[in-house]
């Protein structure tokens, strides 16, 4: 799947780490009275699932993609991300987790349906540092039109990668004084400190492997 498709619905992403809004939480970049920030975002990435990859629908043979014509849909939920930032080592580790619902509409006989699925970690917004593909398999029982499953997967971040220079964290929380010639300036804004607040960001995707032909589906939904 191409970077440029990765577009995650992510927990504060860097988009809104830029405009200071939404994560105040410890670790994240936070307003002090408007005249400054207190402290660094967090090193741990933040989870989401891309556009139009959150749901899979497959057809049975032969009538094309048409309502009379689908077979099982699944839809990806409860994501949700484990990490530790204090834990040593070169890496900052995010076990991630989420569910799998699906419902068939031929509800006859025991069945199983194997889906594709990817965790990435994606870079400043469009660089895939990596990407994992796995499986998950949901167990229809005889009569049941529904199932559902759990997987788990773990993401990777370079601990050095994800860490603001010492120059651009003493610009960013350097404490200004109301009347300084600058009090009244994002330091977010300049575009040295935004590029490196980019760079150092980073997010785990997770959605369905979909094919061209499953995304443009779900595109056009």
């Amino acid at each position: 799947m191409q970077a440029r498709r990765l577009i995650a619905t992510t927990l504060c992403s860097a988009a809104a780490l830029a405009a200071l809004s939404g994560c105040k939480s410890k670790g994240d970049i936070v307003v002090d009275e408007g005249v400054g920030i207190t402290a660094v975002r967090s090193k741990c990435p933040a989870v989401g699932i891309p556009d139009y990859t959150g749901d899979m629908t497959v057809f049975g043979p032969g009538a094309g993609q048409t309502a009379d014509n689908i077979d099982v849909v699944a839809a990806m939920t409860d994501v949700r991300s484990q990490c530790n930032e204090d834990v040593g080592g070169d890496k900052v580790s995010a076990q991630v987790s989420f569910q799998v619902l699906g419902r068939r509409n031929d509800a006859r006989g025991a069945r199983t349906v194997t889906l594709p699925y990817f965790v990435s970690v994606l870079q400043g917004g469009s660089a895939v540092t990596s990407k994992r593909v796995g499986q998950i398999t949901l167990n229809f029982a005889d009569g049941q039109d529904r199932a559902q499953a759990t997987a788990t997967g773990t993401a990777y971040v370079d601990r050095a990668a994800a860490t603001l220079p010492q120059d651009i964290r003493e610009r960013i929380t350097r404490k200004r004084k109301a009347g300084d010639a600058d009090a009244a300036v994002d330091p977010l804004a300049a575009p040295e400190i935004k590029a490196a607040v980019a760079r150092a960001t980073f997010e785990v995707l997770v959605g369905f492997q979909l094919t061209e032909t499953q995304l443009a589906y779900n595109a056009t939904r």
